[in-house]
């Protein structure tokens, strides 16, 4: 792959990645109708008068993802020029269909975003928004390194499945605002198995899920030791810190928008790791 089209690749996903950490942060500052039902305009305006901060959160987050529309649709198109001129074989098969993959997901997530305003937020929106964001950031890693994850080990597949089940999951706790039905770490509200609404049955299946994927990557990283998998298990541990912190000190907005960071760089490096 040219250097020029790696770059391009990088630069997509690191901005893709600041997009998901944006817009938790949306999500947690109740900022999601910030511009009103309005899309793509804000409020009406393409600059709408900053007079909350409601709006500039949103306008911001919409922003950033006009720069990862430009990275990702540049770089499908770079990738289909470079073949066009005869540079098919500095860029991959696999980094060129992933590059396609990318920009494609980009518009179902383009649509589903302007849904998830117009409906006004319904759950299952807001997680398949997530999710298919997910799966850009992973599209992206691959047209950058090259790798194709899902011809990787077993071991490898099992962590990436653990941990986009665990961080959809997490998603869908903290729309529920599930978030503080589970009082007290590790356990929920002292018990093993809470016998309480549905919400504390969404967070505790959550906490659950993300206990097993710690104990799986430390398995992983024991049993087939690399580089790839011992990163996984770092951040796996720090995104374990990070989650008792934020319900030990009562959800503060900056860890909650700090487990949302540790999580989806959890799957990024599970992407990263599978070779």
């Amino acid at each position: 792959m040219t250097r020029r089209t790696t770059v391009l690749a990088w630069a997509a996903a690191a901005a893709t990645y600041l997009l998901i950490v944006f817009g938790a942060i949306v999500r947690i500052t109740g900022s999601g109708m910030g511009c009103g039902d309005h899309w793509p305009l804000c409020n009406g305006h393409v600059l709408p008068p900053f007079d909350d901060i409601a709006t500039v959160i949103e306008w911001g987050h919409r922003q950033i993802a006009v720069i990862v529309s430009v990275l990702v649709f540049g770089l499908a198109g770079y990738s289909a020029w470079g073949r066009g001129q005869g540079e098919g074989g500095s860029v991959t098969p696999l980094q060129r269909h992933a590059s396609y993959l990318a920009a494609v997901l980009l518009v179902a997530q383009i649509a589903l975003g302007a849904v998830t305003v117009i409906l006004e937020l319904p759950h299952w929106t807001v997680v398949l928004h997530l999710g298919t964001a997910m799966l850009i950031l992973a599209a992206l890693l691959v047209a950058a390194t090259g790798r194709q994850p899902l011809a990787a080990p077993p071991p490898a597949r099992g962590a990436m499945a653990l941990a986009l089940a665990t961080v959809v999951l997490g998603g869908l706790t903290a729309k529920l605002g599930a978030g503080t039905a589970c009082v007290g770490f590790p356990l929920c509200n002292g018990q093993l198995w809470p016998g309480g609404n549905y919400l504390q049955y969404a967070h505790w299946t959550h906490r659950l899920l993300a206990y097993g994927f710690a104990a799986y990557a430390a398995w992983w990283a024991l049993r087939h030791p690399s580089r790839g998998s011992s990163i996984v298990l770092l951040l796996v541990l720090a995104q374990v810190a990070v989650a008792a912190a934020m319900v030990l000190l009562d959800l503060p907005t900056g860890w909650r928008a700090a487990h949302v960071a540790v999580g989806t760089a959890v799957w990024a490096a599970t992407v990263l790791a599978a070779r």
